[in-house]
C-alpha cells in the first residue's frame, strides 16, 4: 500500500518522513531526513510567490530502480567530453499535460499514480544513472555519476484544485511563472546534485501533469525524449522490456574524441560556472524568481509556412540555392532569430549571436548508436554580427545564410575545431552580446508519449523562463509543422507576435 503525506507549514523541520512504497510485491521503507523536508518546503514557498496556483503536496515517494534492488556495490559512470560541457548548466525543467475525462481522486490514487510509480521503477532499471548523483572525489581529475545501492528518485504527488486545466495546459500567452509549481526542485546534498526528480500533479476531474527536472550532464534532448517514451511504453503496456529503438546504451567507451580534448574541456569548465573561484564545484545555477513581466507563448509554423519560407530563401538569396542548406531546422531557426532581434528594441550596433547544440552521435568517428544515453551535444555559436544585419528586409535571408553555413560545416569539420571555436568564444566574447539559443528539433515529438490515458495535449520547457532559449518540436497533429516555445517580456512578446504573423502573411 501507499502512505499519503499531507505537507503543511506546521510540520516541524526536525520531523522525519517515512514513505512506504510497494513495487512488484516488495514493500520498502525509506526514512527521509531534514533535507527532503527542506526540498519540499522550499518548493512550496517558491510556488506561492511565482504563481497564483496553490499546490497541495499529498505524497512523496522514493522510487528505487527495480533491477537495482539486489545490487551491493555502487554503480559508477565516468563523464565524457560532452558530459563535462554541461556540468554546471541549469537543469532542464519540463512539464507534460494529459487531459482525462475520469481523473477523480479515487482513480488517480488507485490506478494512475500506482501505475506511474511501478513503471518508473522498471524504467529506472534501464536508465540507472538517473537514480544517482554527481560526485567529485579529491583524488579524481574529473567528476563521475555514482548510483549507490539505496539511491532512489523522488516522485512527488500533488493536487491543484483552483485552476482551469485547459488554460494551464494551453499554448496561449500567459505569465511565464504560472506553471512553475508543476515541476520539483532537483535535490542537492551538499555539493552533490541528483540527476532526476519528478512530480505528478492532479487537476481533479480535468487531467494531470508530469513535471520532470533533470541534470544536463546526462540528459540531452534525445536522452530526455527516450526516457519519457520508455517510461510511457512500460506504463501503458505493462511491459518489462523495451523496444530496441528506445533501449538506452550506456557504454562510455563509445565516445571517441581526439586525445587531450577531454582534459582541455576540464580546464574550460571553471569558465562556464558561476562559481569561478572553485574549479571543482558541482553547484548548479540558482533558480531565479521569474519577473511578472515575463510571458510564455507557443507559436506554430505549419508545413505550408515552412515550405514558403524555404521558397523565399531560394528566391531572395543572391547565392545559389545549391550552396544553401535549406532544411526545416535552418529556415525555422533563421525566421525566429530574425523576429527576436527585431522585437528587442535597442542599439542597432549592438552585438548579437545565435547558438545551437547539434547532436554528435552520428558525427564522431566511429559514429555512436542513436540510442546512446547521455549528453552528446555541443554548442555551436554564430558570432560577429550586429543587430542591424537582421533589421532590414534582408534580415531573414542573412540569418538563413549564417545558420546554413554553420550547419554545413558540421559535416566537414571535427569536434576539436568546434571546441576551439567555443573555447575562444567563452573567454573572449564581446561584452553585452545578445545571444539567443535554440533547443530541440523539428524532428522531436513528445506527443507520442502515451502512458495509457491518451497522448499529451501539450508540453512546456519550464526552465527557459531563466534564459534566452527558444525550443522547437514537431506539432501535435503530426503534419510536419513546427512548434516554437519561448519566454519574453510582455512588450517584446507583443512585437514578436506581430512580426511573426506579418512575416508569414507577407510571404503568401
Amino acid at each position: 500500500m501507499h502512505t499519503t503525506h499531507h505537507i503543511s507549514s506546521s510540520i516541524s523541520i526536525f520531523s522525519f518522513f517515512v514513505v512506504k512504497v510497494q513495487i512488484e510485491n516488495t514493500t520498502k521503507f525509506i526514512i527521509n531526513n531534514i533535507d527532503l523536508y527542506i526540498l519540499i518546503h522550499t518548493n512550496l514557498k517558491n510556488s506561492k510567490f511565482r504563481s497564483p496556483m496553490a499546490l497541495n503536496v499529498t505524497k512523496i515517494s522514493q522510487i528505487s530502480p527495480l533491477a537495482d534492488s539486489s545490487r551491493e556495490n555502487p554503480y559508477i559512470l565516468p563523464l565524457t567530453f560532452f558530459d563535462l560541457r554541461w556540468l554546471n548548466f541549469m537543469p532542464n525543467e519540463q512539464v507534460i499535460f494529459y487531459k482525462l475525462h475520469d481523473s477523480s481522486h479515487d482513480s488517480f490514487y488507485s490506478v494512475i499514480l500506482p501505475r506511474l510509480e511501478q513503471s518508473l521503477s522498471l524504467v529506472l532499471g534501464y536508465y540507472l544513472p538517473l537514480a544517482g548523483h554527481l560526485t567529485w572525489n579529491a583524488q579524481d581529475p574529473k567528476p563521475c555519476i555514482v548510483v549507490l545501492p539505496n539511491d532512489t528518485v523522488s516522485l512527488i504527488a500533488g493536487e491543484i484544485s483552483d485552476a482551469d486545466f485547459s488554460s494551464v495546459s494551453g499554448k496561449g500567452l500567459r505569465p511565464a511563472n504560472e506553471i512553475r509549481p508543476l515541476v520539483p526542485e532537483l535535490p542537492v546534498s551538499g555539493d552533490s546534485p541528483s540527476l532526476l526528480a519528478l512530480q505528478v500533479t492532479l487537476f481533479p476531474n480535468q487531467g494531470f501533469s508530469i513535471g520532470i527536472v533533470s541534470h544536463h550532464v546526462f540528459v540531452d534532448a534525445i536522452t530526455a525524449l527516450m526516457f519519457i517514451k520508455s517510461w510511457a511504453h512500460i506504463c501503458k503496456h505493462g511491459a518489462t522490456t523495451l523496444p530496441e529503438d528506445i533501449t538506452p546504451v550506456l557504454d562510455r567507451t563509445a565516445i571517441n574524441v581526439p586525445t587531450g580534448l577531454e582534459e582541455r574541456m576540464s580546464e574550460l569548465v571553471p569558465h562556464l560556472s558561476q562559481d569561478k573561484d572553485n574549479a571543482r564545484t558541482l553547484k548548479l545555477p540558482p533558480t531565479k524568481e521569474v519577473s511578472a513581466e515575463v510571458y510564455r507563448l507557443k507559436l506554430d509554423l505549419t508545413l505550408e509556412n515552412v515550405e514558403k519560407l524555404k521558397e523565399r530563401a531560394k528566391n531572395e538569396s543572391k547565392r545559389s540555392h545549391l550552396e544553401l542548406h535549406l532544411s526545416t531546422y535552418v529556415v525555422v531557426n533563421a525566421y525566429i532569430w530574425t523576429c527576436l532581434v527585431k522585437a528587442r528594441v535597442g542599439d542597432v550596433e549592438r552585438p548579437v549571436a545565435y547558438e545551437y547544440a547539434p547532436d554528435f552521435r552520428n558525427r564522431l568517428g566511429p559514429s555512436v548508436r542513436g540510442t546512446y544515453s547521455g549528453a552528446c551535444v555541443f554548442p555551436i555559436c554564430c558570432l560577429g554580427y550586429k543587430a542591424k544585419h537582421f533589421l532590414g528586409e534582408d534580415g531573414f535571408i542573412n540569418a538563413v545564410e549564417i545558420i546554413s553555413d554553420s550547419v554545413k560545416r558540421l559535416g566537414s569539420q571535427g569536434i576539436e575545431v568546434f571546441f576551439d571555436m567555443y573555447a575562444d568564444k567563452t573567454k573572449n566574447i564581446e561584452k553585452g552580446t545578445d545571444i539567443w539559443a535554440a533547443s530541440g528539433s523539428n524532428r522531436f515529438s513528445i506527443y507520442g508519449s502515451d502512458f495509457g490515458w491518451g497522448r499529451p495535449v501539450n508540453s512546456e520547457v519550464v526552465s527557459y523562463d531563466q534564459s534566452q532559449i527558444f525550443c522547437m518540436s514537431e506539432m501535435r497533429d503530426g503534419t510536419a509543422g513546427v512548434e516554437i516555445g519561448l519566454c519574453l517580456k510582455k512588450d517584446e512578446m507583443d512585437i514578436l507576435v506581430s512580426l511573426f504573423k506579418n512575416g508569414l502573411e507577407n510571404n503568401e
